[in-house]
């Protein structure tokens, strides 16, 4: 089945260094455009992460140091991928706790600043372990009918992925889901906004979904001794807090949400 877009999508997928969101690099980044209409581009980008490549993580990918050692750091391209992805809807496996929040991460080391909370995000593993729960080797294979070749090459995991999503549409259209508190969701439809709802997490503040917002659309934290209570009132009561959370290890952009919290209430 093929998309039913608004916007051009960009399914991606990085290899990077590791998973620590406020530590590691990208070293490889595949964006696969898609166009309202079904006209695709892909670009692949090799990227000097500035940093060493550890053994285990070059033994998911395969990128070694000297693969990368004369490749350009992220801050001189940054550009060119912002203007890849502007205006663009957003898909992956993993992607909305992984491969964007990293993404945003690198963006703001570089000083290009992009809002890509404005966006649509797709993940296209989340629905597939809401309805099937597996890997995205196990994925392809149950819903492309394929192996995998090349697994862990971000080429080849962002198109496996645009495959495995236009496959999910054929599979589920229509179709609902019961979550474990037994309620029902709407029938899946070929629908950027409604997949994009689907497969979301939580309704995250910022990308790494250390700060979220409650039913009531509170900014609540999601970890720690204070998860699940409303940012306001935690600055109220324990002035230390957000200097704790702006001197640790946490995201950049976490740490940008956190000021715009901070100083919404000078402003009020």
């Amino acid at each position: 089945m093929n998309l039913n877009l608004k916007n051009p999508l960009v399914i991606l997928d990085l290899e990077t260094t590791g998973i620590n969101l406020a530590q590691d690099r990208i070293v490889e980044i595949t964006i696969l455009k898609v166009y309202p209409g079904g006209k695709e581009e892909v670009k692949t980008f090799r990227i000097n992460p500035t940093i060493p490549i550890p053994p285990q993580s070059t033994a998911i990918h395969g990128i070694k140091d000297e693969d990368v050692k004369d490749a350009p750091v992220f801050k001189e391209i940054a550009k060119t991928i912002a203007n890849e992805i502007e205006g663009c809807d957003f898909a992956g496996f993993n992607s909305n706790k992984f491969d964007i929040p990293l993404l945003a991460e690198e963006f703001l080391r570089a000083d290009v600043d992009i809002d890509l909370k404005k966006r649509k995000f797709i993940d296209v593993q989340v629905i597939f372990h809401k309805m099937e729960q597996r890997t995205l080797s196990a994925a392809y294979k149950f819903y492309c009918g394929k192996n995998l070749e090349n697994a862990h090459s971000s080429e080849a995991d962002t198109l496996a992925t645009y495959e495995i999503l236009k496959a999910q549409l054929d599979h589920y259209e229509g179709k609902k889901f019961t979550d474990h508190a037994g309620k029902t969701t709407e029938p899946i439809v070929n629908d950027i906004d409604q997949l994009a709802v689907f497969s979301a997490h939580t309704q995250n503040v910022d990308y790494a979904g250390r700060i979220v917002y409650n039913e009531k659309g509170i900014e609540v934290f999601n970890f720690g001794k204070y998860k699940g209570v409303a940012v306001d009132d935690v600055f109220q009561k324990d002035q230390g807090y957000y200097a704790w959370m702006m001197n640790g290890d946490f995201p950049l952009y976490t740490k940008k949400v956190l000021t715009q919290l901070k100083l919404r209430n000078f402003k009020s």
